[in-house]
């Protein structure tokens, strides 16, 4: 069984802060000679490792609902500049957008079976689809 990570968005007031974030981290791995990927730091290395590299995500939690995934492509210890060692997770820059699932607030970031992951959703056609905005206040108050 796949699994993947949830991990809280923090500070971003939609999916376009998520957005603009990954193109800031590829764009700073592209200028360190890194490549094209988006890398998130965290304290702790995931014990699960190999079971999130056999096709997890990394779910993203904005404003108390997943709104997005991002692939994981690898794991990359770093040590700071306060020599403390980290965990890179690396991701695939490419987001996907997934079906609101709300989630309550919660430190660092917790492991999701692929069971419970929200479905991704088809890149719309419909002109007359909500926006995203509208969709996280449908998931907000439980309508979706």
């Amino acid at each position: 069984m796949t699994l993947h990570l949830v991990k809280l968005c923090a500070g971003a007031d939609g999916l376009e802060d998520l957005v603009a974030r990954i193109d800031y981290r590829v764009r700073a791995n592209a200028d360190a000679g890194r490549g094209r990927v988006h890398d998130h730091l965290t304290r702790m290395h995931p014990r699960r490792e190999k079971e999130l590299l056999t096709g997890g995500s990394i779910y993203w939690v904005i404003k108390g609902v997943i709104l997005a995934r991002q692939r994981i492509i690898g794991f990359e210890r770093r040590t700071g500049s306060d020599q403390i060692e980290r965990t890179a997770i690396l991701l695939d820059p490419d987001y996907v957008r997934t079906a609101p699932a709300p989630r309550r607030a919660f430190q660092g970031w917790r492991y999701l079976p692929g069971d419970d992951a929200p479905s991704d959703l088809k890149k719309r056609r419909n002109k007359n689809a909500p926006p995203p905005e509208l969709t996280l206040k449908l998931a907000e108050l439980g309508l979706l």
